[in-house]
């Protein structure tokens, strides 16, 4: 007889959770590890920095310890990253570097983390690899407080092992985190580098430098002092609300009737408009909030979704690089010279269940894209993060691939292009919690195509101008070989003894035609373009949200 084994049942903390599912937040192998460690440390620096308005000034040092002895030729390295932001008060050090789930990102606002674990995670990571200690340096101007600092994991607190007090005479402000960690730096390298050249390419306000394990140094200077404007936290909008939402709301708030509940809880919200929407949900502009049963949150959230007069979301939440940022950014990474084409896009706010969202792009071509290699080349951003991997699975390949009919704007299938996209949003639309790529929302894809079609138009006009222009250059070249020898010959006949200079009257006719090209340019620049069926749906999107944006006014 086969005896039954009793059911365990037992709870773990968050640390515990992650460390024993941790390939769910991005360190899946060893090599993987290395450069979502850099990654996760970096963009707080970053966020750091943005928070006060102040350049990045980031310093990230990778040093290989010692071979670990695993699989694969894993080592131990020590990570070393040094910023210059605003720095994290004494008491708040231990609980934000060594708790997960406790941090400054849980308000309504764009931030670069959507978890605000990402630091914790390799910290985690580093500790249960290395058994190592954690160092975390900051000071916010006045004292600089050194913590040496494990986390128990069973528990999901920090352990302080050291807590050392310094003086600050030079009145250094900023964040110095240091661990050991293992993993696979040979197998990611060429991605790290990339990753740092992208960064770099959305924030051109920052300097980065990076020492790899052989000591060799890649910096990447900012282009710019110019940053975007600071993201302002925002009510939440009742589009995106949910009832559990609702129900701490109702808890928590002083308003004694549900008319200045939702006037003083919920952003876009007026008197008029209040009035409309309780008469739609059934609920009285009187009622107490505290007297709501669970089945009035459910159907105040569900009348909220399908009620249609809510002004939109308020954009101030978010932070887009802006096209002027954006374009500094591209041409310094990428090089770009005069003779290259690139047109930024930035499209106006649009929102998805209720999550106001901006999109960004760019289109690039030209001498030097041609030297990168033929066809499209994708950069993906979201918050001003790179997304490097799983390009085949995010919304945008979709957009450029499917939804985008490139031979509209001269674009043949071998044709070099570059084409950048950024989305800043509140909330990320990720399909897993890796970050990776984005999900196919409906409104997102909707916003990401008309940015594309925007820039595509000047595009169509480079190709054009450069097509024309190559056609008279070949003709001139072979002008250019017989006309000299005709000249020659003529001059003989004629008994005149100047040959006139056949290769200056060419390079004067295709200057003229240069200048002539550029000024149709304008002028076509100044109508409507060809119709065709892409072009006459975006316009009529376009018109749709003006008159939109003119009822919310």
């Amino acid at each position: 007889m086969v005896q039954s084994q009793e059911t365990e049942y037992q709870a773990v903390s968050p640390s515990d959770f992650f460390y024993r599912n941790r390939e769910i937040a991005g360190f899946s192998n060893p090599s993987r590890a290395i450069y979502v460690g850099v990654r996760e440390i970096l963009e707080n620096s970053l966020d750091a920095c943005e928070s006060a308005q102040i350049p990045p000034d980031i310093y990230v040092r990778l040093t290989e310890l010692s071979s670990s002895g695993g699989e694969n030729g894993t080592a131990v390295y020590l990570l070393r990253i040094q910023d210059n932001g605003t720095g994290v008060p004494s008491d708040e050090i231990p609980a934000c570097f060594a708790q997960v789930f406790y941090g400054s990102k849980y308000t309504l606002k764009q931030n670069r983390g959507t978890f605000g674990m990402g630091g914790k995670m390799t910290i985690l990571y580093g500790q249960i690899t290395t058994h190592k200690p954690v160092v975390v340096t900051s000071s916010t101007g006045d004292e600089i407080h050194e913590y040496e600092m494990m986390m128990d994991i069973q528990k999901n607190q920090p352990q302080v092992l050291r807590h050392t007090t310094l003086a600050n005479e030079r009145g250094w402000r900023g964040t110095i985190v240091e661990l050991q960690i293992e993993g696979d730096y040979p197998r990611i390298m060429s991605r790290m580098i990339e990753y740092l050249r992208q960064t770099a390419m959305v924030n051109p306000y920052a300097d980065l430098t990076f020492v790899d394990p052989k000591n060799r140094l890649y910096r990447f200077e900012r282009g710019t002092t110019q940053m975007p404007p600071v993201p302002l936290r925002v009510k939440p909008h009742p589009h995106g609300i949910d009832v559990e939402t609702l129900r701490r709301m109702l808890l928590v708030t002083k308003a004694r009737e549900m008319k200045h509940f939702m006037i003083e809880q919920f952003q876009g919200v007026g008197p008029k408009t209040t009035e409309k929407y309780l008469e739609f949900a059934q609920v009285k502009p009187e009622t107490k909030p505290a007297s709501l049963q669970s089945d009035d949150i459910v159907k105040l959230v569900r009348a909220a979704k399908e009620f249609q007069e809510f002004y939109r979301p308020d954009a101030s939440c978010l932070s887009p690089i802006g096209p002027d940022l954006l374009e500094t950014g591209i041409r310094k990474e990428l090089n770009l010279t005069e003779a290259d084409f690139i047109k930024t896009v930035q499209r106006p706010p649009a929102t998805y269940s209720g999550y106001p969202f901006i999109v960004e792009a760019a289109v690039v071509a030209g001498p030097t894209v041609r030297k990168i290699g033929n066809g499209i080349t994708l950069y993906r951003f979201a918050n001003r993060i790179p997304l490097l991997f799983d390009e085949s699975s995010c919304v945008t390949y979709k957009v450029i691939s499917k939804d985008i009919n490139w031979k509209t704007y001269n674009v043949q299938q071998e044709t070099p292009l570059i084409v950048a996209i950024h989305l800043c949003s509140t909330k990320i639309p990720y399909k897993s919690v890796g970050k990776e790529f984005l999900a196919d929302q409906v409104e997102v894809e909707k916003e990401i195509t008309n940015a594309i079609r925007e820039a595509a138009r000047d595009l169509r006009i480079f190709i054009s101008r450069s097509v024309k222009l190559e056609r008279q250059k070949h003709r001139l070249n072979i002008f250019g070989k017989y006309l000299p020898k005709i000249a020659e010959f003529a001059s003989k006949l004629g008994e005149k003894p100047d040959v006139p200079d056949i290769q200056k009257l060419l390079n004067e006719i295709l200057v003229v035609n240069q200048q002539e090209e550029g000024e149709e340019n304008s002028e076509e620049n100044g109508v409507l373009p060809p119709p065709d069926e892409e072009l006459i749906e975006e316009e009529g999107e376009e018109k749709e949200e003006k008159i939109d944006g003119e009822a919310d006014q």
